[in-house]
């Protein structure tokens, strides 16, 4: 499938997706929005994919909403938001619930949209250079992309209104002491670490990285995440990987997961 405002290159067991406005900053219109959720769709329905990154072209990672798609709908920009969105949040939900592994690699500035996506992955990798901001209240809107939902989780409640009401920028090393990514890496280093990462997730198991996605993100009282839990781990047993890994730990080896 082709797309228009990204690029999707799948090596082996590791999809990349590039987002690729760079002359605007890579600001997320309708065409990126509908990429976005298409080449999702791609990585979750390729059976070899089994780890993805998501980065971007350019000296920004993305600049958020593209206001002036917003300004030229006129009065059918609740309209246009709303399509946005529902191609925007369909991309999200279908990579949080596959069972690839996504990390996020944050090449520049991530501002609205952009700061949601990045909150969105499983993992982040920041360039040095890289700022967050939300952004969102500064021009009269709400935060979108899911940001709602994962930034309390990260760094909990007040931090993250302070962040959404105040549209205060965080350096990577800020974020990285807050808990919105795992590692700060130098600018020219990042491509080579991410994906140095990815290629080690993508020989794990796959399965039951993704049963470890849904149990960190389930939302239930004590006994229910423990009755999910049971399930899951019996499940894993079952798996190939997990009868592989079993018997690679007893005979003292290194094993070798299938992803199945």
């Amino acid at each position: 499938m082709s797309y228009e405002h990204l690029n999707l290159d799948i090596d082996g067991a590791v999809a990349k997706i590039t987002l690729n406005r760079p002359k605007a900053a890579n600001a997320i219109n309708l065409q990126l929005a509908k990429d976005l959720a298409y080449a999702a769709m791609e990585c979750d329905e390729t059976e070899s994919v089994r780890t993805i990154v998501i980065t971007a072209d350019g000296r920004f990672f993305c600049s958020g909403g593209d206001l002036g798609s917003f300004s030229a709908a006129g009065d059918r920009v609740p309209h246009l938001l709303k399509e946005i969105t529902t191609y925007l949040h369909a991309a999200i939900s279908r990579l949080a619930r596959t069972s690839a592994p996504v990390i996020i690699a944050v090449n520049g500035a991530a501002a609205g949209a952009g700061f949601s996506l990045a909150c969105a992955g499983d993992l982040a990798v920041a360039a040095e250079s890289a700022t967050f901001s939300m952004a969102y209240t500064r021009v009269g809107l709400t935060p979108d992309g899911s940001s709602t939902y994962f930034l309390p989780k990260l760094i909990g409640t007040r931090r993250s209104l302070e962040l959404m009401l105040t549209n205060r920028s965080l350096s990577a090393d800020e974020a990285l002491q807050w808990g919105l990514v795992n590692k700060v890496v130098a600018d020219d280093a990042l491509n080579h670490e991410v994906m140095k990462l990815a290629k080690t997730l993508a020989s794990g198991p796959t399965v039951a990285f993704g049963r470890t996605k849904d149990l960190v993100r389930a939302d239930l009282d004590l006994e229910a995440q423990m009755e999910i839990e049971t399930r899951a781990i019996a499940d894993s047993a079952r798996s190939a990987d997990g009868k592989e890994g079993i018997r690679a730990f007893l005979a003292k080896e290194r094993p070798t997961f299938s992803g199945k």
